[in-house]
């Protein structure tokens, strides 16, 4: 059950990504019915930390305090050769006895550093992830991805995707309406589709057309019909070519990828808010029927719908806990 939690704080900490974890875990929304969590900031001693903004945070507990916490976050800050012993110590001893660990853009190397991205999928902010593989090379770095759920640690990209993955924490310990309430209060959508691919810098088009934002509405629209790249883009008004080239420029990913992500989105949100079964969620939601509902939802999810659907279904389930 996720009850405590600890976010690590070190000198040259980032204010956003620390008030990321500060409003996912740190804000009393009981009056929503939503969980409140014991929520404490660790140093490697307790006292002022520098921001790389340049003001302070008041830092009340040392690394004692993650012996506590179910859930340790380690927030963006900047990259060091080393970090504090003690706190490499206590994120071992947590890792240790089964607390779930979370890092938030470049909050994965004091992770790494700790020795417990060795063996496992990660990710970090983009322009990091190469200075990440060669420093941790027993951990698969993906630098494409907003974050990764390697159990039991969480590793995000850079900033905004802190937001996505602690969400998606919440949505898997404590269930769908309560991601979606967090969500709602600080007005972002509860999971965001796509990678970090899509903000890594690139030529601007060549051509200088209007984006696809139309076309995607439309695929959203009619998830139930198989559109080729031909057709998406005479829709576009582009050669196959130039649209398959601005939809990798403009999403991250291929055409093919997007809508599959866009179906299990849907099915997700079918299998949590109605009673339809799994063959007719699959029609509805383009799959044509359950054997490929069940095969994109284990490998996007590693889950099978009937198993999400018990986790995660409407209220009065055990996936829609509201308080801890």
């Amino acid at each position: 059950m996720l009850r405590n939690v600890a976010v690590i704080v070190l000198e040259e900490i980032h204010p956003f990504e620390l008030g990321v974890a500060c409003e996912v875990f740190g804000l009393d929304r009981s009056g929503a019915g939503l969980p409140v969590y014991e929520f404490g900031l660790v140093g490697d001693r307790p006292g002022p930390m520098r921001t790389h903004a340049g003001f302070d945070v008041h830092v009340p507990h040392g690394p004692e305090r993650i012996a506590e916490a179910d859930l340790v976050i380690a927030t963006a800050t900047g990259i060091r050769e080393q970090y504090p012993a003690v706190l490499i110590e206590a994120l071992r001893a947590a890792h240790d006895r089964g607390a779930r660990l979370l890092s938030i853009c470049s909050g994965s190397f004091l992770l790494g550093a700790a020795g417990l991205l060795d063996g496992r999928r990660s990710t970090t902010h983009w322009q990091y992830a190469d200075l990440m593989a060669a420093r941790f090379p027993l951990t698969t770095v993906e630098p494409d991805v907003l974050y990764v759920d390697d159990h039991p640690v969480i590793t995000s990209a850079g900033t905004a995707a802190g937001i996505d993955a602690c969400l998606h924490l919440v949505r898997k310990e404590q269930g769908a309406e309560v991601a979606r309430g967090i969500a709602r209060r600080m007005v972002v959508a509860p999971h965001r589709e796509g990678g970090q691919a899509q903000f890594i810098s690139r030529p601007l088009p060549e051509d200088g057309t209007d984006s696809l934002t139309g076309v995607l509405e439309w695929m959203r629209r009619h998830l139930d019909r198989d559109s080729s790249v031909e057709d998406l883009a005479r829709r576009a008004h582009m050669s196959p070519r130039t649209f398959a080239r601005r939809f990798q420029q403009e999403t991250g990913t291929t055409p093919h990828r997007w809508l599959t992500g866009q179906r299990v989105l849907f099915a997700q949100r079918l299998l949590e808010s109605t009673e339809e079964s799994v063959d007719a969620v699959a029609a509805r939601c383009g799959f044509g029927n359950a054997a490929t509902l069940r095969h994109h939802f284990g490998r996007r999810l590693g889950t099978t719908p009937l198993a999400y659907r018990r986790a995660f279904g409407g209220t009065g389930r055990a996936g829609a806990r509201q308080s801890v």
